[in-house]
């Protein structure tokens, strides 16, 4: 069983950055695959980024990719996720998953341990 942790959310400007962290705790950390959605008010939970367990691969959603960067330090039991040239859509609650020995998937319902989320709020 893993717990998670988010942290790193709050209120910026756009084209500003943030660092999201995911902070797991258990020894068996490095055997999950880590998933980063978002949930905005009236909308229906959304992919962002997943890394594979191994680190080896990493996927992002279209609306992120050049923009928001997924990395492990399995050593620090988390994963960051760090967010530039943020804009006003990117506004929502973030939640990482883990997925035990996952390649990264997309689909929410593959992780079992979700965070309960750090919010992100972009102004204009």
């Amino acid at each position: 069983q893993v717990q998670l942790v988010e942290s790193g959310g709050g209120l910026v400007q756009a084209g500003d950055s943030l660092r999201l962290s995911c902070a797991a705790s258990g020894r068996t950390f490095s055997r999950y695959a880590v998933g980063w959605f978002r949930q905005a008010p009236g909308k229906e939970r959304e992919f962002v980024a997943a890394i594979s367990w191994t680190g080896t691969s990493t996927y992002y959603a279209d609306s992120v990719k050049g923009r928001f960067t997924i990395s492990r330090d399995n050593a620090k039991t988390t994963v960051y996720l760090q967010t530039n040239s943020l804009k006003p859509e990117d506004t929502a609650v973030y939640h990482c998953a883990a997925d035990q020995y996952g390649d990264g998937s997309y689909s929410y319902t593959r992780y079992k341990y979700w965070g309960q989320g750090t919010q992100v709020t972009v102004s204009l």
